[in-house]
C-alpha cells in the first residue's frame, strides 16, 4: 500500500488491575469509570485525537466484554477511518496456536503485522491505566530532533517516591545514561510515565531480538529499554511537566477523582482547548430537590439528589434519596443511596444499593483507609461498613450481618 503514517499509536490495554478489586472484578483496568462521566481510557484516546494522531492499535485482553463494548468502532473518538483508525486488538490464533501477551514487548510484538500495514516512520506506545493530558506533538518534535531511537517521557517525582518508578538518569542534552527499573536507592527523580515513542526500524529489530531471548520476562522496562541503552542507541528523555497520575490503586484512583474538584482544579476536565471525549450515554437531566445541597462536586446527569453532596464525584444515574450525605467520595452510576445513610471517603462501584440508615466509612488519617463497595452489592438497612472496608461481594457482608444479629438489632 503506497499510503503511509507518520505514526502509529499502539495503547495497551490489557491488565488485569489486581491493585484495583474490586472496580476490576469484572471489567479491564482502563474501562474503569472516571471523574464522572469517562472511563480510564478516554483520557490517552483523547490526547491521540487532540495531538492528530488517527490511528490507534488497542491491545486488550484481560475481561475484555465491557471495553471492545464501550470502544466499538471508535467513533466518540473521531477514529472510525477507512485507512486507519481505532483497531482493537485482542490476542489471537496463528500458526502457532493461540497465545496470551506475555509482557508488554510481547503484546507489541505479537502486533507487528498491525504496525507493518500502515508503514510508520514513528510508533508510539501508551499505558491504558494513566490519567492525564498530553500533547504527543511535542514529544515527536523533540525526538525527531534528537534523530532519537527511543524518547521516553517522563516526570519529576519525589525522592522517596522514585523506587516505584523506572527511573532515568541524563546528561546536559537530556540523553539516558542509565535506566534502573523500580530501585531500592534510585540515582534520580525522573520518573517514566510509561510512554514510549520508538523509530520504527529499531523497535521492530529490538522486539525480534527479545523475542528470541528464552531469559526475558519481555517487558519494555525490564528487558527491552536496558538492552537498547547497552547497545549504545539514541535514547532520549521528554520532561513532562503536567498532571499525570498512575491509578492502579485504589488510593492513586480516589485521589485522581479527588484532584478534579476545586476552583482551580489540578485536572481541569473541562478544558476546551483538550476536550476529553468519551462514548455519550442517552438519560435524562438530573433533578436536585429543593432541600438538596452541593458543594465543590461533580454530578452527572440523570440522577436524582434530594440530600447533600459535599467534595465528591457522582456519576449518572445516581439516587441520591432524602437526608442522605456524602462527602469526599467517588459514587459510580446507578448507585441508589437510601435515606438518611452516610458515605464517607468511598469509593462506590457501580449499581450498588445502600440501605436507609447506613454508614460507609468515615474519617482517614491516611488513604489506606478508603472505604470501597464493589459492584452489584446490596448492603441492608442499619449496616455499618468500617474505614477501610473492601466489600468485593456479598459473603464479605456476612460476618457484618452476624454481629448485627448476635447484638439483638
Amino acid at each position: 500500500m503506497s499510503e503511509r503514517k507518520q505514526i502509529v499509536a499502539m495503547l495497551l490495554a490489557g491488565g488485569q488491575g489486581s491493585r484495583l478489586v474490586p472496580l476490576t472484578k469484572t471489567t479491564a483496568k482502563p474501562a474503569v469509570p472516571f471523574g464522572g462521566k469517562y472511563r480510564i481510557i478516554d483520557f490517552p484516546l483523547s490526547n491521540c485525537i487532540n495531538s492528530d494522531i488517527d490511528t490507534v492499535g488497542v491491545l486488550t485482553q484481560y475481561q475484555p466484554l465491557e471495553l471492545n463494548d464501550y470502544l466499538g468502532r471508535g467513533e466518540p473518538w473521531d477514529m472510525n477511518l477507512k485507512f486507519g483508525g481505532m483497531h482493537v486488538l485482542p490476542p489471537y490464533e496463528g500458526e502457532k496456536g493461540a497465545e496470551w501477551f506475555l509482557g508488554t514487548a510481547n503484546a507489541i510484538y505479537q502486533n507487528l503485522r498491525f504496525i507493518r500495514r500502515y508503514n510508520p516512520k514513528y510508533v508510539l506506545i501508551l499505558s491504558g491505566d494513566h490519567i492525564y493530558k498530553m500533547d504527543y506533538r511535542i514529544m515527536l518534535e523533540e525526538h525527531i530532533r534528537n534523530e532519537a531511537d527511543c524518547t521516553i517521557s517522563v516526570i519529576d517525582v519525589p525522592l522517596e517516591e522514585a523506587s516505584r518508578f523506572g527511573i532515568m538518569t541524563t546528561d546536559s542534552t537530556g540523553r539516558i545514561t542509565e535506566f534502573q527499573e523500580k530501585p531500592a536507592k534510585p540515582n534520580s527523580t525522573l520518573a517514566s510515565m510509561g510512554v514510549y515513542i520508538f523509530s520504527t526500524d529499531k523497535l521492530i529489530q529490538y522486539l525480534n531480538e527479545d523475542e528470541l531471548d528464552p531469559n526475558s520476562d519481555s517487558d519494555f522496562g525490564k528487558n527491552v529499554i536496558p538492552r537498547m541503552l547497552k547497545a549504545g542507541e539514541r535514547m532520549f528523555a521528554y520532561l513532562y511537566g503536567g498532571y499525570w497520575k498512575d491509578v492502579g490503586t485504589l488510593s492513586s484512583f480516589w485521589a485522581a477523582n479527588m484532584d478534579a474538584l476545586g476552583d482551580v482544579p489540578e485536572l481541569f476536565l473541562n478544558d476546551p482547548a483538550w476536550k476529553i471525549y468519551y462514548r455519550h450515554g442517552f438519560t435524562h437531566p438530573e433533578f436536585m430537590g429543593e432541600d438538596a445541597y452541593v458543594s465543590n462536586s461533580i454530578i452527572g446527569d440523570g440522577g436524582s439528589l434530594l440530600g447533600t453532596v459535599k467534595d465528591s464525584v457522582i456519576f449518572s444515574d445516581v439516587a441520591v434519596r432524602k437526608d442522605v450525605e456524602i462527602g469526599d467520595s467517588v459514587v459510580m452510576a446507578q448507585t441508589d443511596v437510601g435515606e438518611g445513610a452516610r458515605v464517607d471517603h468511598a469509593i462506590i462501584a457501580e449499581n450498588v444499593s445502600i440501605g436507609e440508615g447506613s454508614r460507609i466509612g468515615g474519617p482517614l488519617e491516611d488513604e489506606s483507609e478508603l472505604t470501597v463497595i464493589g459492584p452489584n452489592i446490596c448492603i441492608p438497612a442499619g449496616c455499618v461498613i468500617e474505614p477501610g472496608r473492601i466489600i468485593a461481594s456479598a459473603a464479605d457482608l456476612e460476618p457484618l450481618n452476624t454481629a448485627k444479629q448476635k447484638g439483638g438489632k
